[in-house]
């Protein structure tokens, strides 16, 4: 029999039960909920002795509870013990969709994957995150993951995800087959991005999007995709190392502005009624301890110090968690 129609009948049982016990009795339960605490503690087999009939109908009562109440609620909790049970299951094979909202969805489980949803949990703690892969169960047991099993180049996968309400997606490289081989040209592992940012870019267009390239020269086939942001995995790490080489001291600044561990970060703030110009803003955020470097993608500030800011504009500043938290309201 199906969980619903038993947990129905054991809850039928039991309100009749208690009513007729109340009924047949009035005196010895005085209220219907003292029948109900009877009809409870006898068919749970706790039998505290607090309540018991007296009647011979009451007595014939209870028989009938101990020959099918305490089978049918054995049944009924049998079934919701199962139903839990069944529930993290499928949670953890990703069969259950996502109906959140504002959340971030990561495609692709990998080392960058991982670091990534450690990074956005540091910045967020309260942040949700969607992880779209093909593996069995879930790579990931921490309870602000929620893991989707299937192909992310499939609408109904994508879906799952809820991927219309997300904040962003990711897009991380993937280097293996289904067959478990690993790929090794970044042209075939460029490929599967491109037609995953593809299935992405034709539904949910408004969604920001940002992914990994393993080969820059791979860029101009993205070009008729709209993809917010790339990465370049690779690339920065060799940079990365020659800057720090020729200026020693250089990584361990990157890694500060990239992390949420120590020290002073990159923050987004936004535009305050009394700046006009950029030295304005400029001027109150050192004030506040915050310097402010860039404009979206532009990191010449200095120069454009007599500019008025765009109401568009994006812009980013260095400074403590403390200080951000006094600066960034709009």
């Amino acid at each position: 029999m199906k969980s619903g129609f038993i947990i129905g009948a054991a809850s039928v049982f039991i309100l009749l039960s208690s009513w007729l016990a109340y009924a047949m009795e009035p005196d010895t339960f005085q209220t219907p909920f003292n029948g109900l605490w009877w009809v409870m503690t006898t068919v749970t087999t706790v039998g505290y002795g607090d309540f018991y009939p007296h009647t011979v109908p009451g007595k014939l009562l209870g028989i009938t509870l101990y020959i099918l109440g305490i089978g049918l609620i054995s049944i009924a909790i049998s079934k919701v013990v199962d139903a839990l049970f069944t529930y993290q299951r499928k949670k953890e094979e990703g069969k259950l969709s996502y109906t959140g909202q504002n959340h971030f969805v990561i495609i692709d489980w990998n080392r960058q994957a991982e670091h990534a949803v450690r990074e956005i949990i540091a910045t967020d703690p309260t942040a949700e995150i969607v992880l779209i892969s093909t593996l069995d169960r879930t790579p990931c047991l921490l309870p602000q993951v929620h893991y989707i099993q299937g192909s992310p180049m499939r609408d109904q996968t994508l879906e799952m995800a809820n991927l219309g309400q997300a904040k962003a997606v990711f897009i991380f490289s993937d280097d293996t087959l289904a067959s478990g081989q690993t790929i090794v040209d970044p042209a075939f592992i460029d490929g599967k991005t491109l037609l995953v940012a593809t299935a992405i870019e034709r539904k949910y267009s408004h969604v920001y999007i940002i992914a990994e390239i393993r080969d820059r020269e791979n860029l101009p086939s993205f070009k008729h995709v709209k993809i917010d942001d790339f990465v370049f995995g690779a690339e920065t790490v060799s940079h990365l190392a020659v800057r720090s080489a020729f200026s020693p001291g250089t990584s361990s600044i990157f890694s500060q502005l990239l992390t949420r561990d120590t020290g002073e970060e990159l923050y987004e703030v936004c535009k305050k009624p009394q700046w006009t110009t950029f030295r304005d803003a400029f001027e109150d955020l050192l004030n506040q301890g915050a310097t402010l470097i860039s404009d979206g993608a532009h990191l010449n500030i200095n120069q454009r110090l007599d500019e008025v800011i765009p109401d568009h504009s994006k812009l980013f500043v260095i400074c403590t968690a403390d200080t951000y938290e006094r600066v960034k309201a709009c």
